[in-house]
């Protein structure tokens, strides 16, 4: 059976960069050629599938792992991301004894992809502004607030380190009074994910080859896996999807997985003074407890970051035009929280994609007798997704562990229909993530 792709290469390249605008150009890997064959093949070159290449390599050190991206490194959706990796999930609704287990499931999944990256990091000297004291969440509105509460609640009931903050204290730690409450969850991890994934490449064992610039444009199931990108055939014995939303472009799990377009802005470094008007903590990131509020950071090297846009583009990134036309929404956020910095500049807008199910779940399973996927992360794919990645890859090696049988728990996906109501549906689900946003946008 032949899958293919209805979104053209053309279509996946983007110039507006997110974090790599940021950092220095690197030479990237040459796109991939002619015919190959491979025991193993990658798709997508995020936080999933450097997990899994990088732990295929290590289960199988005489066989050559093959690793195709789409774009070069730094510029898929792993590198546009806000940069929390978490810990602990935010999940609506009050504390649910009966849900327990499932809570529990999900958060050694956060921790172990924790683990991972950290252990990654620590051995290979990686240079990623990592800073692991947490983040806040935070309230500006009625539903916020409630949700705050609820959260707070099951943070105590779970014996989670926190601490519960009002508007004062907000205040003085992070300089605006936009927020009416919140708390610091103080596990949890901030980076700048474009740093990351390319200190994690470079850290790669020899027997990972990488190409980039190589959307794989069809895929033929079979007793081998045939892949085709623009200009290389590549026989497989099996392959591991990697490439989350994008998986749906191929034909795998496209009634149960879109992609959701996000856009966001950050300012140019500012100054001392600036720095010092905006509270005790000199970087940090905000999350609303709103599920379609605005996600903050303050970064290390000074800059404001914010992203309060999601809207149902057909899993594309949107043009710079397009983005251009969102900065306004961006500026309106960024004055209401920080009218002190009215006047400073945004330097970079870009837009970024994320997978989304419509009922939450992560996609862990294998299809067929030789083809693996993850995906589906919801907005928390750094931890998640590296979690995914490991589990992948010792899964697709006819391993078991608990870690597996945590992925493989994932409840299934909701069924979505095809288009032209899948995008009716799509729309919807994103107007109801903002349905009493209010001030929290």
């Amino acid at each position: 059976m032949t899958m293919g792709s209805t979104t053209s290469n053309s279509q996946l390249q983007n110039d507006n960069k997110s974090w790599s605008q940021f950092l220095s150009r690197r030479t990237s890997n040459p796109s991939c050629q002619g015919e190959k064959r491979s025991k193993f093949v990658v798709v997508g070159a995020g936080f999933t599938g450097l997990s899994a290449a990088k732990r295929l390599a290590e289960l199988h050190p005489s066989d050559e792992i093959l690793l195709l991206d789409a774009r070069e490194i730094g510029q898929n959706a792993s590198g546009r991301n806000s940069g929390f990796a978490v810990a602990h999930s935010h999940f609506p609704g009050r504390f649910d004894e009966k849900l327990l287990k499932e809570y529990q499931r999900i958060d050694r999944l956060n921790q172990s992809g924790l683990d991972i990256l950290r252990a990654e990091i620590t051995k290979h000297n990686i240079g990623c502004d990592w800073q692991e004291h947490g983040f806040y969440h935070a309230a500006a509105d009625k539903s916020a607030l409630k949700s705050c509460a609820e959260f707070i609640d099951y943070l105590a009931k779970r014996g989670i380190e926190h601490q519960p903050l009002n508007q004062d204290e907000l205040q003085k730690q992070i300089g605006t009074r936009w927020y009416q409450g919140g708390v610091k969850v103080n596990d949890g991890a901030l980076m700048n994910p474009a740093k990351l994934v390319k200190g994690l490449v470079k850290s790669f064992p020899s027997n990972v080859v990488l190409h980039e610039n190589s959307a794989v444009d069809s895929i033929a199931l079979g007793k081998q896996i045939i892949l085709r990108t623009k200009k290389a055939k590549i026989i497989a014995d099996k392959v591991l999807l990697a490439c989350n939303y994008e998986m749906t472009r191929l034909g795998i799990n496209n009634h149960k997985l879109l992609g959701v377009t996000l856009t966001g802005s950050f300012t140019r470094v500012l100054t001392e003074e600036e720095l010092d008007g905006l509270g005790s903590v000199r970087s940090w990131g905000v999350m609303s407890l709103h599920g379609g509020g605005a996600t903050l950071r303050l970064t290390l090297d000074g800059r404001l970051a914010i992203r309060n846009t999601a809207e149902y583009n057909r899993s594309n990134l949107y043009s710079v035009p397009d983005i251009k036309e969102r900065e306004r929404l961006h500026r309106q956020a960024f004055n209401n929280r920080f009218p002190q910095l009215k006047e400073v500049t945004f330097e970079h807008s870009y837009s970024c994609v994320e997978g989304v199910s419509a009922n939450k779940t992560n996609f862990f399973e294998k299809l067929g007798d030789n083809l693996f996927v993850a995906g589906g992360f919801n907005g928390s794919g750094i931890s998640k997704g590296t979690v995914f990645g490991r589990a992948l890859a010792e899964y697709a090696s006819n391993q078991t562990s608990e870690l597996i049988k945590d992925c493989l728990n994932c409840p299934s996906a909701l069924w979505m229909p095809p288009p032209p109501l899948l995008g009716v549906g799509a729309r919807f689900m994103v107007r109801q993530r903002f349905k009493d946003v209010g001030k929290d946008r």
